[in-house]
């Protein structure tokens, strides 16, 4: 059996290729406002259709329910206006009036429904986007099913899951601003186990953060009305994804009346969360750090003008309840750097007993960077006093493709298992993979928290065969490769020739 992965396959991949179709005549954000937009509208309407069939097919039906908005909202279901169903839309789908009949159903929809006023993208009518073609991606849209009482096929969550996770490809580095790859997400959200409680990320992207939550509530049978959402984002077209994510989910989110510069406008300046979760923008050297040097969330001590990573760490421990459990993407240079007072701010965390796990990730998992990155664990009430779980899953996951690498499901498995063996006391090392280390080892180490320190080197099996053997062996192998090597020579030379082209 094929090992499962993060990675996805099947209709997502066909629908993306064909709504690729628009791809040339747009650029990249302005493409994937337009497809994540038609993306929104033709799940909204296909639920309302759902739901507008139960009603009618009701036992207990009386005339004009189908159209009581609030038969909709108790099952958590967008009303949507009749000039807004796809049924409406599909049938203009090839009319140069298209573009102006998908603004006016976005219109209408957020005029339905005050908590996406403003978020809905009304850029269908520009003169810059090619009806034609528009008109053939509606057509695609329309003859795919998006809505399903099955959680399994979810088809809405999946194609718009791959589509964020698509055009974090397509747009590089810039990508990287709303997407974190799923098997970070993952993991993050299998090590914190976030049940119950004030869920927080205060650089949310798109939020993915917030969907794996729910999902893993979910899967272990939980209430999703027992998580309470918070997030905060500084990109405009970023947050509005984030605001449809949460809406096409049924999940209740404050992010605020607006976009908003965490560190400058913090919008949740009293919450006290559960858990936090983050991937906030790598080494970022232009946060304005030199107006807010007397900031009391630098507890710990005032991180530097030239790098945000342990202002956004420090900025996330202010909002911690008593006993809150971060998760924490940050480059690897977080883990040993002394620049500019980070090293002394890393000590005063460590002699806290707040650092409780450290996870070093492989390469690829990013479209966005290449450098190494890692998983930073920290909580106010850690259930081993004065120890840190170091794990080194370099080498786990496998390539799904040329440049991306994934996580399967027994990977994230394996590292939460580990997360949860140390916090139980239940927990050996493992030289190369894991290793739990007293507070007192890591002072020896100068505070460097880079987990290949402390894991060792992975034991090699006993290797009996007796040398000479061995290098008789070895030298009778690499003479037969060398002697096919010539062989291989000589017929590209023949072949070569025979076209024309000698080589002496």
């Amino acid at each position: 059996m094929a090992k499962q992965t993060n990675a996805k396959i099947g209709f997502e991949n066909e629908l993306w290729a064909a709504a690729g179709t628009m791809r040339g005549n747009v650029s990249a954000p302005d493409y994937r406002k337009i497809v994540v937009g038609l993306i929104f509208l033709k799940y909204v309407s296909d639920a309302f259709d759902f739901r507008y069939q139960e009603l009618l097919n009701a036992e207990d039906y009386y005339e004009g329910d189908e159209e009581d908005r609030d038969a909709y909202i108790e099952k958590n279901v967008f009303f949507v206006p009749e000039t807004a169903r796809w049924s409406v839309i599909s049938s203009s789908a090839h009319t140069p009036e298209i573009g102006v009949k998908l603004d006016e159903a976005m219109r209408a929809i957020e005029k339905e429904n005050k908590s996406l006023k403003n978020v809905l993208p009304v850029i269908y009518a520009s003169p810059d986007i090619d009806k034609r073609v528009l008109g053939n991606v509606v057509d695609i849209f329309t003859n795919i099913e998006m809505h399903s009482e099955n959680e399994e096929q979810d088809l809405l969550g999946r194609a718009y899951e791959y589509f964020i996770e698509k055009f974090a490809a397509l747009e590089g580095k810039n990508g990287g601003e709303f997407y974190t790859p799923s098997s970070i997400v993952k993991t993050i959200v299998a090590i914190l186990k976030p049940f119950k409680g004030r869920v927080y990320d205060p650089a949310c992207g798109s939020g993915g953060m917030f969907v794996q939550s729910a999902k893993f509530v979910r899967e272990h049978s939980g209430n999703i009305n027992d998580l309470s959402i918070y997030g905060q984002e500084a990109n405009s077209d970023t947050w509005k994804m984030a605001k449809m994510n949460m809406a096409l989910r049924g999940l209740e989110a404050n992010f605020g009346a607006h976009q908003a510069d965490t560190f400058h406008n913090d919008l949740h300046p009293t919450l006290k969360a559960d858990f936090v979760m983050a991937n906030p923008p790598f080494n970022n050297s232009v946060w304005g750090g030199e107006r807010l040097t007397d900031d009391v969330r630098w507890k710990y001590g005032v991180p530097p003008t030239g790098n945000a990573n342990y202002a956004w760490m420090q900025h996330m421990i202010s909002h911690l309840a008593p006993k809150g459990k971060i998760g924490l993407v940050l480059a690897n240079g977080s883990l040993s750097t002394t620049t500019s007072g980070e090293g002394e701010i890393r000590k005063n965390i460590i002699e806290a007993d707040l650092v409780e796990g450290i996870v070093a990730l492989p390469s690829n998992l990013f479209y966005s960077v290449t450098i190494p990155v890692s998983l930073w664990f920290i909580s106010r009430d850690k259930k081993q006093k004065g120890k840190t779980i170091f794990i080194d899953a370099r080498k786990m996951g496998e390539m799904v493709d040329r440049k991306h690498r994934d996580f399967s499901d027994d990977d994230i498995k394996k590292i939460a298992d580990t997360f949860e063996a140390f916090q139980n006391g239940e927990l050996e090392d493992v030289k190369g993979f894991c290793a739990v280390v007293e507070t007192k080892d890591i002072e020896k180490q100068d505070y460097i928290l880079t987990p290949g320190r402390y894991v060792g080197i992975e034991e090699q099996e006993e290797d009996d065969e007796p040398f000479e053997e061995k290098m008789q062996r070895l030298t009778s192998e690499l003479s037969e490769m060398f002697a096919r090597s010539h062989e291989l020579e000589k017929e590209i030379k023949e072949r070569l020739g025979a076209i024309g082209f000698d080589i002496e």
